[in-house]
């Protein structure tokens, strides 16, 4: 009945006050005529109106405006969520993650990050803690501003609560390595396998998943992935990888210093992988690995190849774009690196680093530290390991202990180095890391390389910016890394 000027001054007052949805009250002697020839206006601009009066109205037939409201809030067409990147794996997840997000972040997107060292949406870090599990990730899936979704999804978050969507648009496993076994009921590789496998089966049809080729056991996980398949590799094409690229698959391999891209039965060289800062030219293996699951992550979703070229050619191994994860300091006339290998594989990939760097370097000092709940076997091997990396080797355990009795650890990571050949004058046992941290520091003279291996990596990186400065410069409270 209303006039159609009447309708044109309500549908603008809810403009002017940048409403949606509104309840527009006219006082006038006629709503069938215009208030310009009969005077009268509005009087009230409601920004909750009810609903009742249209559905169930005293007089006249009634008006199902909720459909209306509803049309305008979800057109059919268009997607009511946005994409969800889920990557699980035992290493690499967390540089993986901050990888992803700094490409998409290129790309113009606004997007929600959990990890390892806490929750980002923008960029901005808006929680610290270990948010690698379902309750960080509903935070991004709740907030309203974000864009995209690239949640870390770690073992234990999966086994308590299992995962903070229904369906992710590309899901990726990283790798299966021996680490937390024997917590939780699991205790082989292959329930480790099948805890992590949820993420790629949990990818939408439509979606794609991301494998690890040279993984057996996530290579394995074709079976069951949902979506389209992307393999990630190392190595030269495999006769199953050449025939899953000639029939239109994704497969992103590093073959002769580049990482090169098939994709819908097409070969395309990327970049070179010396060209991606995170790498240190070429030299982290694992960092050029972890380039490779992003990249095929982005070819899934569709992303152009040159929003990824240009986001990984920014995406360096800094504290501030990657805490923890190879973080490089050269400001004392000796390189130190910070980096939370938190298990024997780990260990073994920077090792591999290390191995390169030195030749420019005069002596290599590590810091050691495992978490207490790994099995007796693995800290054993990981001062093994450790043994054959350092030239000194500063043992230190964690501040928890994660139930073990005190200095249990410390023995155990000891017994595997003498094992492994290492003599005692080269074993430092520290009573903390902190104090750990300043003794490496200390004992450093120039061309040498110090490695920091603990868990309070934002206390730690705050200890390497501070060394030498006054006694009275106060760092920042310690953040912890928990798995």
């Amino acid at each position: 009945m209303i006039h159609p000027e009447n309708a044109s001054f309500a549908a603008r007052a809810a403009k002017i006050l940048g409403l949606d949805i509104a309840g527009i009250d006219f006082v006038a002697p006629d709503i069938t005529q215009s208030v310009r020839e009969t005077g009268g206006g509005i009087v009230e601009v409601n920004a909750s109106p009810g609903f009742r009066m249209h559905l169930q109205p005293s007089e006249g037939p009634p008006r199902n405006v909720a459909k209306n409201v509803i049309d305008m809030l979800f057109p059919k067409s268009s997607a009511a969520r946005i994409p969800i990147f889920a990557i699980t794996g035992t290493n690499g997840k967390s540089t993986t993650a901050q990888m992803l997000a700094h490409i998409l972040q290129s790309n113009g997107q606004r997007v929600g990050l959990t990890t390892t060292t806490g929750v980002y949406v923008g960029g901005e870090r808006i929680l610290k803690s270990d948010a690698s599990g379902p309750r960080s990730a509903r935070m991004i899936l709740q907030d309203p501003s974000v864009d995209v979704a690239v949640l870390e999804s770690a073992r234990g978050g999966i086994l308590r609560e299992g995962l903070a969507f229904d369906e992710c648009d590309v899901g990726a496993v990283l790798n299966i390595a021996p680490d937390h076994l024997g917590l939780d009921e699991v205790d082989t590789l292959s329930q480790l396998a099948a805890v992590k496998s949820v993420v790629v089966e949990s990818v939408y049809r439509n979606g794609c998943s991301v494998l690890n080729a040279d993984d057996e056991y996530t290579f394995d996980m074709r079976r069951h992935a949902k979506g389209r398949i992307a393999f990630f590799s190392m190595r030269p094409l495999t006769p199953f990888l050449e025939e899953h690229a000639a029939g239109g698959g994704i497969v992103v391999i590093h073959e002769d210093g580049n990482i090169i891209v098939y994709n819908h039965g097409e070969r395309m060289r990327l970049m070179a992988a010396g060209d991606i800062p995170a790498t240190l030219g070429g030299l982290a293996d694992f960092n050029i690995q972890n380039a490779l699951a992003a990249t095929a992550m982005c070819v899934g979703h569709g992303l152009s190849e040159s929003a990824i070229r240009s986001g990984l050619a920014t995406f360096g191994s800094t504290f501030r774009q990657c805490p923890g994860r190879l973080n490089v300091h050269d400001g004392h006339g000796f390189r130190v690196i910070v980096d939370y290998a938190h298990n024997p594989d780990a260990l073994k990939a920077l090792g591999t680093v290390v191995q390169k760097l030195r030749s420019t370097h005069s002596r290599v000092i590590g810091m050691v530290c495992i978490p207490g709940d790994r099995r007796d076997d693995d800290i054993r091997q990981m001062g093994a390991i450790a043994a054959n990396i350092f030239d000194q080797l500063l043992l230190v355990e964690d501040e928890d202990n994660r139930g073990r009795p005190e200095g249990q650890t410390l023995a155990l990571l000891k017994e595997g180095a003498l094992a492994a050949g290492c003599s005692e004058d080269r074993i430092t046992i520290s009573s903390g890391e902190a104090l750990a941290v300043k003794d490496a520091l200390t004992r450093a003279a120039s061309g040498d390389l110090v490695i920091l291996i603990g868990a309070f990596i934002e206390r730690i990186w705050q200890e390497v910016q501070d060394h030498g400065k006054p006694a009275e410069v106060v760092g920042v409270a310690p953040v912890k890394v928990l798995h």
